[in-house]
């Protein structure tokens, strides 16, 4: 019913590296260009059901943002690339990870939490995750049951517990949502590190008072909006 699969045209060759974007919403919603009309009907259904108005406008940044990234990878204009969503759970489309139609080999990904979004396009499996970098993941109980138990001890035994646990919460989000099984261990400041052939990349984007990730397969580009 939405999102549905349709009948795609031989697939178009895609970008050879990954390029991830992390903006506030205010300044993806002000970018000329942009605009909810690019969203596909199934879309704007969707943002229609969101009630709390700083929620919508996160999500529709993060799909504009998405679909600007693919513009700048692929020299495409940003009303050109078809995002779909697919559920690997149920199967199910409208839902679950993020793909272009007709472009098999391009990983797309996307984010948003309380005002900030950020957007990532590569080949292959991609994934990219941000938070506000005051926020503070938790309980410790909690984040044993999702997260190895030995990162979560090493982190909250750092002199900076809260920041640590952050950033070993957003590794793991954008690795889960590159498609990747088990959970990374801590890193540094924009520390590289590559486990089964997929890099994860994480940094600090302190005009934003953000923290992010990113993981993929491809040599990576953070880029300004």
């Amino acid at each position: 019913m939405t999102g549905g699969p349709e009948p795609e045209s031989e697939p178009e060759p895609g970008p050879a590296t990954a390029l991830a974007v992390v903006a506030t919403t205010p300044e993806v919603l002000a970018h000329p260009g942009l605009d909810e009309a690019l969203l596909a009907p199934w879309e704007r259904r969707r943002l229609a059901g969101i009630r709390l108005p700083s929620r919508r406008d996160d999500v529709l940044a993060a799909r504009l943002l998405v679909r600007l990234c693919v513009a700048r990878a692929t020299g495409l204009p940003p009303d050109t690339p078809a995002l779909a969503q697919r559920c690997p759970g149920c199967g199910g489309h409208g839902h679950g990870r993020p793909y272009l139609r007709g472009r098999p080999g391009v990983g797309v990904s996307l984010s948003h939490a309380d005002g900030l979004v950020a957007a990532a396009v590569g080949p292959g499996a991609i994934g990219i995750d941000v938070e506000p970098a005051t926020r503070r993941p938790g309980p410790l109980h909690v984040l044993r049951r999702l997260l190895p138990d030995a990162d979560v001890a090493e982190a909250a035994a750092s002199p900076d517990a809260g920041p640590a646990l952050l950033r070993l919460w957003v590794r793991a989000e954008a690795r889960l949502k590159a498609g990747q099984e088990g959970q990374p261990g801590q890193s540094g400041q924009a520390e590289q590190a590559e486990q089964g052939g997929i890099r994860l990349l994480d940094w600090t984007d302190r005009p934003r008072a953000a923290v992010a990730a990113v993981a993929c397969a491809a040599r990576l580009t953070i880029a300004s909006l």
